[in-house]
C-alpha cells in the first residue's frame, strides 16, 4: 500500500483534532504500507511514545503533530498485537492498549438489523458494554461504545477515564449504518461517561447514551458502563410464566411508588421490606411507577431520559434485578409503568440528538406535547420504532419483568390529542389516528407475546378506542388488559355521593357492566385518582370517619368481586386519609389505629378469598361469568350479582357479592342463589368496623327452594349499612373461606410486616399464547372520561 501523501495526513490530522473526523481508525492504529508497518497513536500530553510488538520488538514513535505519534516498523509484511509504552513527564513509562487496532464489535448482520429497524434484542448491540480480545500479548479487556447518530459530522466519547477530553477517544461512523463505534481498552464497569457530537447543525453537544443501562444519581448525568453479574434465583416462577396465561387467571396488583413508600429504602432494602408486606397482604402483583431513569423526582417517572436504566436512586442494575428476584421467590409478580408517549426536553438527553430532531418527529404539530411540555417520539422512523420496541423487550427479558403497563396511551392514538384546530397534522387519509403510533403499540405488544410468553401489557387508554385488547391479526391493538377508566370515573363519582342521595346515581354503577366485556379490563384505583387535590380515597365518602372507612370497605369488596383484575394505589388498603405525596413516606403510624388496621385487614381477607374463588376470576372478560341478582333497588343503594367459575353456571365455584351502600341496614333481605343446599357468608365487611354489627362470617345458611332474583333458590341475610357480603356453596366445611371471629373482634393494632406462609402462585393455564386471546371491539356506548394525565 502507497502511503498517504503528507498533505492528506496533515488534513486528517486536523480533522481529527478540531472533533470533525469520521474515521478516525483510517488514520490511526496499524497500516500496512509499501515501507512496512505504520503505527500511528493519538496521545495528547504525552512526552514521548514507544510501541512494544508481539515479536518483541519495541520501536519508538516520533511526534507528528499536536499529541499524534508515528513511525514505520519497516519491512513488517502483516499487521500484528502491540502495545503503547507511554511517558507522561512522570518518570514511567505506562504500558497500554491501544483503541484504534480493533475490529468493530458490531457484526454485518446487527448493523443490517439496526439500518432495518429490527433488531430486537438492540441492547446487546448499542451503549457501552464491556468486551475482551484474545491476542498474543494477552487479553486485553475494556468497553464497546456504540451510539445511533445518522447526522452528526463527528463523535468522540468523553468520561472520567480520559479527563473528558474528546481529543483523546473519537469514534468512527460505521458504513451507512449512522452507528458510531469505539472500543477503549481498560475501561470497565463503573466508569462515567457521554458522547460529544458535532451536530448536523455543526454544534458540539455532549449526550447521555440513549442505550445507558446505568446512570449517576440525579441531578448528575452521566452514564455509566454497566455488568451484569446478579444470578437469578427465580427459574421456578419463570417456567411457570411461560407455561401460564394472567389474562385469565387471578391478578390483584399493588401499585406502588418506590421513593415514597417509605423513604430512604434501596432496591436491596425494599426487597426485604416491601416483599414481606405485599407477601402478607396477599397480592399476586407489584406494579411500580417508572423505574427508568428521570432527572426530575416529582414526575414520579413519566419523564424518562435513560429509557434502559433502572433508576440510580435506589441502587445498580444488579441491586433492581435483585428486588425483582425476591418477589418472583415469594410469588409475587412485578408490572413497570412503561412511558413511551413523550419524553423530556433536556439538551443533554434525546432531544435534538445528532443536532436535529432524531427521536422526535421534526414537525412540533406531531413532536411537542403540549399538556407535559415534552416531545413526542416519531413513530414512524424506523430506527425509533426499533429503540422502543427493543426496550419493552428489555425490560421482559433482562430483568425478567412480567408485565408493562403503557401510560398514556390516548395521547399516542390521537393526533389531535389536547389539541385545537389548525394545531395538529392529519394522517395520510386526512383522519386524526396516529397511524405510525397504533403500529409501534402493536408491533411492539405482538412481538413482546411472542418472545416471552407468559406476560401481559396493560394500556392506560381514556377513551372508546375499539379493540384496545383484541389480537393484532384481528386488527386490534393487541394489549392484554385496559385500565377501565370509565369504572373508576363513575365509581368515584358515585362514592363521593350522601348515602341518601346515591339513590338518584344509582345507575353509575350499573352502567360499567353495560361494556364490562368489551374488553379484558383491570379495574384501577391508581396514584393519579389520590394526589392533586383529588383527596385520598378514604376523604372522597362524606360523612364521618366511621362511616368514611365503612364506605371505603364496603367499595373495596365491591371493587374485588366486580369483573375485571384489581389494581389499588399503596395507602389505600389502610385508608390513609391524607393525599399522596411523593415527598414522604406513607403514614404508617396510621397501622397503629384499630380502625385503619382493619382496612388493612380486610384487603388481606379480600386476596385471600380473591384467590382462593376462581368465580372471581376465571371468566373475568365473559358475560358468562356474571349474572345481576338485582340491579335495580336504587331506592335501597343495594347491588348484588353472582360470579361464576364454568360458563355452563352449572358447576364449579360460584361467589355471590351482596353491597348495601345506603346507611340503612336490610334487615331480613332475600337473595337469590343459583345452587340449592347450604351457603357459606365467605366476607362481612362489618365485621371489620369495632364499632359495628357482629360480623356473619362463617355462618351457614340453608337456602330456600324458592326463586327468586331469577334464581331457583334464595337465601336470607342480614346487611348493615354501608357493607358488603360474599356467600359461596358450602364445599367443605373443614376449610373455612373467612376470618375466624377472634381476629374480625381484634383491635391489636401492631402491622402484621411478614408471614411465614408462602403466598400462592399463580395456577398456569394449560397452553401459552403469542398474543393475547381477546374480545371484540368496544362498544362506541362505552364512557369516554377525562383524558388522562402522566
Amino acid at each position: 500500500m502507497t502511503p498517504t501523501p503528507a498533505h492528506e495526513v496533515s488534513g486528517a490530522i486536523n480533522a481529527l483534532l478540531q472533533g470533525r473526523h469520521q474515521q478516525p481508525h483510517d488514520l490511526l492504529g496499524q497500516h500496512l504500507e509499501d515501507g512496512g508497518l505504520r503505527i500511528r497513536a493519538l496521545r495528547p500530553m504525552a512526552a514521548g511514545v514507544r510501541v512494544h510488538f508481539a515479536d518483541g520488538e519495541v520501536m519508538s514513535l516520533d511526534h507528528e503533530a499536536e499529541g499524534v505519534w508515528s513511525a514505520v516498523r519497516e519491512g513488517a509484511t502483516e499487521t500484528m498485537d502491540y502495545r503503547l509504552l507511554v511517558n507522561w513527564g512522570d518518570g514511567y513509562e505506562h504500558v497500554q492498549d491501544d483503541p484504534y487496532r480493533f475490529a468493530p464489535t458490531l457484526g454485518e448482520i446487527d448493523l443490517h438489523l439496526v439500518g432495518e429497524g429490527r433488531h430486537e434484542e438492540l441492547w446487546t448491540v448499542l451503549g457501552a458494554r464491556v468486551h475482551e480480545y484474545p491476542g498474543p500479548l494477552g487479553t486485553v479487556r475494556g468497553t464497546s461504545f456504540a451510539v445511533w447518530a445518522p447526522r452528526a459530522k463527528a463523535v468522540r466519547v468523553v468520561g472520567d477515564f480520559n479527563g473528558w477530553d474528546g481529543r483523546v477517544h473519537p469514534m468512527r461512523l460505521i458504513g451507512k449504518s449512522g452507528v458510531w463505534e469505539l472500543f477503549i481498552p481498560e475501561v470497565g464497569a463503573g466508569a462515567v461517561y457521554k458522547y460529544e457530537i458535532r451536530g448536523a447543525d455543526d454544534v458540539v453537544r455532549t449526550k447521555a447514551d440513549p442505550m445507558a443501562r446505568r446512570t449517576e444519581v440525579p441531578p448528575l448525568t452521566g452514564s455509566v458502563v454497566d455488568e451484569a453479574g446478579h444470578e437469578w434465583g427465580d427459574s421456578d416462577w419463570m417456567t411457570a410464566r411461560a407455561e401460564g396465561n394472567p389474562h385469565n387467571g387471578p391478578m390483584s396488583v399493588y401499585e406502588v411508588h418506590l421513593g415514597s413508600w417509605r423513604q430512604g429504602l434501596s432496591y436491596r432494602e425494599l426487597a426485604e421490606h416491601l416483599v414481606n408486606y405485599v407477601l402478607d397482604l396477599g397480592f399476586t402483583h407489584v406494579e411500580f411507577l417508572p423505574v427508568m431513569e428521570h432527572p426530575y423526582g416529582p414526575s414520579w417517572g413519566y419523564q424518562v431520559t435513560g429509557y434502559y436504566a433502572p433508576t440510580s436512586r435506589f441502587g445498580t442494575p444488579d441491586d433492581f434485578k435483585f428486588l425483582v428476584d425476591t418477589l418472583h421467590q415469594a410469588g409475587i409478580g412485578v408490572i413497570l409503568d412503561w412511558v413511551p408517549g413523550h419524553f423530556p426536553r433536556d439538551e443533554w438527553a434525546l432531544a435534538r440528538f445528532d443536532g436535529l430532531p432524531l427521536y422526535e418527529h421534526p414537525d412540533p404539530r406531531r413532536g411537542d406535547q403540549p399538556d407535559w411540555g415534552t416531545h413526542i417520539f416519531d413513530f414512524g422512523r424506523l430506527e425509533v420504532r426499533n429503540f422502543l420496541v427493543a426496550n419493552a423487550l428489555y425490560w421482559l427479558e433482562e430483568f425478567h419483568v412480567d408485565g408493562l403497563r403503557v401510560d398514556a396511551v390516548a395521547s399516542m392514538l390521537y393526533l389531535d390529542y389536547s389539541r385545537n384546530d389548525g394545531e395538529w397534522l392529519p394522517n395520510v387519509h386526512g383522519g386524526r389516528e396516529h397511524l405510525e403510533a397504533i403500529g409501534l403499540l402493536q408491533e411492539t405488544n405482538a412481538t413482546a407475546y411472542k418472545r416471552v410468553p407468559g406476560i401481559v401489557t396493560i394500556a392506560e387508554e381514556s377513551t372508546s378506542w375499539p379493540g384496545v385488547t383484541k389480537a393484532t391479526s384481528g386488527g386490534g391493538l393487541g394489549f392484554g388488559l385496559k385500565w377501565n377508566m370509565g369504572w373508576m370515573n363513575d365509581s368515584l363519582r358515585y362514592l363521593g355521593e350522601r348515602p341518601y342521595d346515591r339513590q338518584h346515581h344509582h345507575g353509575l354503577l350499573t352502567f360499567a357492566l353495560m361494556y364490562a366485556f368489551s374488553e379484558n379490563y383491570v379495574l384501577p384505583i391508581s396514584h393519579d385518582e389520590v394526589v392533586h387535590g383529588k383527596g385520598s380515597l378514604v376523604n372522597k365518602a362524606p360523612g364521618n370517619r366511621q362511616e368514611q372507612l365503612a364506605t371505603v370497605r364496603a367499595f373495596l369488596a365491591y371493587m374485588w368481586a366486580h369483573p375485571g383484575k384489581q389494581l389499588l394505589f399503596m395507602g389505600c388498603e389502610f385508608a390513609q386519609p391524607s393525599e399522596w405525596a411523593d415527598g414522604k413516606s406513607l403514614d404508617w403510624w396510621l397501622l397503629d389505629q384499630p380502625a385503619h388496621y382493619r382496612v388493612h385487614n380486610l384487603v388481606k381477607e379480600l386476596n385471600r378469598v380473591y384467590r382462593g374463588h376462581p368465580a372471581l376470576w376465571s371468566l373475568d372478560s365473559q358475560p358468562a361469568g356474571f349474572e345481576w341478582l338485582d340491579a335495580d333497588d336504587n331506592r335501597g343503594n343495594t347491588y348484588s350479582f353472582v360470579r361464576f367459575e364454568d360458563a355452563s353456571r352449572q358447576s364449579g365455584d360460584a361467589v355471590v357479592c351482596v353491597v348495601n351502600f345506603g346507611g340503612d341496614a336490610k334487615e331480613w333481605l332475600r337473595v337469590g342463589v343459583p345452587f340449592g343446599g347450604q351457603w357459606k357468608v365467605i366476607l362481612d365487611t362489618s365485621g371489620y368496623d369495632q364499632h359495628g354489627t357482629p360480623s356473619q362470617a362463617d355462618n351457614i345458611l340453608d337456602a330456600a327452594h324458592e326463586g327468586w332474583n331469577n334464581q331457583p333458590f334464595h337465601v336470607t341475610v342480614r346487611l348493615a349499612g354501608l357493607t358488603a357480603l360474599y356467600l359461596a356453596p358450602v364445599v367443605d366445611e373443614s376449610e373455612p373461606d373467612a376470618a375466624s371471629e377472634s381476629e374480625l373482634e381484634s383491635d391489636d393494632p401492631a402491622p402484621k410486616a411478614e408471614s411465614d406462609e408462602p403466598t400462592a402462585e399463580l395456577e398456569p393455564a394449560s397452553e401459552a399464547v403469542a398474543e393475547p386471546d381477546t374480545t371484540e371491539p368496544a362498544d362506541a356506548s362505552a364512557p369516554n372520561p377525562a383524558k388522562e394525565t402522566p
